[in-house]
């Protein structure tokens, strides 16, 4: 799933990297959408057994931004799903397990950027996300019984990137993010995650 990533983020480069001349207009403000693919690793950060585990996510994203001069700032939203699951097991006690499996996840933020060329700008981010995950806990004893349950952890994102224009109004970007969401209540599960996003979107 790494490669699968670092590849897709690669290719979307190569491509904005062979075509300079279509993009001369320095303008990023305007209302973007974005469909969104990457790598994903989710991390228990407690005490206990548990690794981090990848998978693949993806999803799509809706903001805005404002530009004075080559400052760049906008609003996100985003909605994303991920294949990661947690088959490394925690003991809660002697013999207890315990897995995670990562759902979707809510994000909303801001953005700060800096235009460094007509066709690209760096930022930085930061918001509010809630991440769904499905908590399956098997009990040392003896019998056949597994106890699933999902829940809704509130968190924050912090991440930066790289955005750079095809057309004056496509474009594609890569990003790195972090995003912590805290403990699941009554288990010694942390959770942390980063991520590796290519998008491609659209300014209309």
């Amino acid at each position: 799933m790494r490669k699968l990533a670092f590849a897709t983020a690669a290719a979307a480069f190569g491509v904005a990297l062979a075509t300079p001349a279509l993009a001369q207009n320095g303008d990023f403000s305007g209302p973007r959408l974005e469909a969104l693919a990457g790598y994903d690793n989710l991390q228990d950060g407690g005490d206990g057994d548990s690794e981090g585990r990848e998978g693949f996510t993806y999803g799509a994203l809706l903001g805005y931004d404002f530009q004075r001069g080559n400052i760049v700032y906008g609003i996100d939203g985003e909605i994303t799903d991920a294949t990661t699951k947690s088959r490394s097991y925690n003991e809660v006690t002697a013999g207890d397990r315990f897995s995670v499996e990562a759902g979707r996840d809510l994000y909303v933020g801001g953005r700060l950027g800096y235009v460094i060329s007509p066709a690209a700008m760096i930022y930085a981010k930061g918001g509010y996300t809630n991440a769904r995950v499905e908590s399956r806990y098997q009990p040392n004893t003896g019998a056949d019984s597994e106890l699933v349950d999902k829940a809704d952890l509130d968190g924050f994102r912090l991440g930066a990137g790289l955005e750079y224009k095809l057309t004056p109004t496509a474009f594609v970007k890569g990003e790195y993010r972090y995003s912590h969401y805290g403990e699941i209540e009554g288990y010694n599960i942390d959770l942390d995650r980063h991520q590796l996003m290519a998008g491609l979107g659209i300014r209309f």
